[in-house]
C-alpha cells in the first residue's frame, strides 16, 4: 500500500488524538494489518487509514512500515501504541463508572484465567455467577499470568482470575487457598501414604510444567522446602501431559487439589493421590483488577460471590 504523506496539524483539531484515532492505532498494533483492523472496527480501510495518517500528522510520527506485503511497528510506534492502550482504559473508566452506579455487574465483561485454574474451576464457579448475575456476559480468555497482567495493564481484559501474589499496581481479592497433593504412579508404589511432608519429597523425581507457568514456581517453592531436586529434563506444558508422565513411571509430580478429580478419575488409575500432612502447602487463588478502574465495587462483589463457593467446593471436595 502506497505511503501516505500526514497532514499537517491545524489549531482545528488542537493536536489531540481522536478516540476513534486511538483505536485505530491499537486495531494495527493488534493484527499488523490494516484490512484486518478495518474489519475489526467495523469501518472501511480507506477509512482507517486516513484516521492512522492523521494521527502521524499530529504527533508528527511514523507508527508504521507499511508495504503491499506487510506491516512493521516502529520503535516510537510501540511506545505510542502502549500510551494508546492505557488512553483507551482511562476512557472506559468513565462509561464503567456510569454503569456500575446503575446497575451492578450487567453487560460484557473480559475475564483473563491461567490454564490450571481454567478447566478446573470455572465448571465449579460459573453456575454460580450466571446465578448471582444473570445480565453479566463473561467472555474467557486463558494465558499464563505475565501476559494476563500484561494484558489487565492495557485494559485488553477488565479482571482476572489467577495465583496470589503478584506485582503491579493492581487490586486483589483472594477467593480461596487451594492444597497441593501429590501425583505418583501406582506402579511404582501400589500402596499410597495416609499423609506426606515436604520432606518425604527429597526421594521423589519431582515433574514440572515448563518455564512461564507460576505453578512451576509454586511448585519449585515446596519441592525446595522438603529438600527434593525436581528433574529439569523433563517439563510439560499442561497438567494433564504430566500425568501421563507420572502415569509412564517417569516420576511424581504437584497438583492442585480441584485439577485430581478431572485429571485422575476413580481409584483404578495408573496415578495414585497423596495429600499433605496440614498445614498442607496451597496456593493462594484470587481475582486481580485495575485500582484505576471504575467498576471497583462490582469487582468485589463478583470476587466476594467466586470467594464463597469456593469455600464450598473445597469443602466438599475434601470431605468427599
Amino acid at each position: 500500500m502506497a505511503s501516505t504523506r500526514p497532514p499537517t496539524p491545524t489549531l482545528q483539531n488542537d493536536f489531540r488524538l481522536s478516540v476513534r484515532q486511538l483505536e485505530c492505532i491499537v486495531a494495527v498494533a493488534d493484527s499488523l494489518s490494516f484490512r484486518r483492523a478495518a474489519e475489526t472496527l467495523g469501518i472501511a480501510q480507506p477509512a482507517l487509514s486516513t484516521h492512522v495518517a492523521a494521527a502521524e500528522g499530529i504527533l508528527h510520527a511514523q507508527l508504521f512500515e507499511r508495504d503491499r506485503r506487510s506491516v512493521l511497528i516502529t520503535a516510537l510506534g510501540r511506545d505510542v501504541v502502549a500510551a494508546a492502550r492505557l488512553a483507551l482504559a482511562a476512557i472506559d473508566v468513565v462509561s464503567d463508572t456510569a454503569r456500575a452506579g446503575s446497575e451492578p455487574l450487567t453487560g460484557p465483561l473480559r475475564l483473563g484465567v491461567i490454564p490450571t485454574i481454567a478447566p478446573y474451576w470455572l465448571p465449579a464457579l460459573l453456575p454460580t455467577v450466571r446465578q448471582q448475575f444473570p445480565n453479566l456476559m463473561l467472555i474467557l480468555r486463558e494465558d499464563q499470568t505475565h501476559r494476563l497482567l500484561e494484558q489487565l495493564s492495557g485494559g485488553e481484559i477488565d479482571v482476572a482470575l489467577l495465583a496470589l501474589p503478584v506485582a503491579g499496581d493492581f487490586t486483589a481479592k483472594p477467593i480461596c487457598d487451594e492444597e497441593f497433593v501429590l501425583a505418583a504412579s501406582r506402579t511404582l508404589r501400589p500402596n499410597a501414604r495416609v499423609r506426606i511432608h515436604p520432606a518425604d519429597l527429597d526421594a521423589e523425581t519431582m515433574l514440572l510444567l515448563e518455564d512461564g507457568h507460576c505453578l512451576r514456581d509454586q511448585a519449585l517453592a515446596v519441592c525446595s522446602s522438603g529438600g527434593a531436586a525436581p528433574s529439569m529434563s523433563v517439563r510439560a506444558t499442561s497438567l494433564p501431559t504430566l500425568i501421563q508422565m507420572v502415569a509412564g513411571n517417569l516420576g511424581s509430580t504437584l497438583l492442585p487439589e480441584m485439577s485430581v478429580p478431572s485429571l485422575v478419575p476413580g481409584k483404578k488409575a495408573a496415578v495414585t493421590i497423596e495429600r499433605f500432612a496440614r498445614p498442607a502447602p496451597t496456593r493462594t487463588l484470587g481475582l486481580l483488577w485495575r485500582t484505576s478502574s471504575g467498576r471497583l465495587k462490582e469487582f468485589r462483589m463478583l470476587g466476594d460471590a467466586l470467594a464463597e463457593r469456593a469455600t464450598t467446593v473445597l469443602k466438599e471436595l475434601r470431605n468427599g
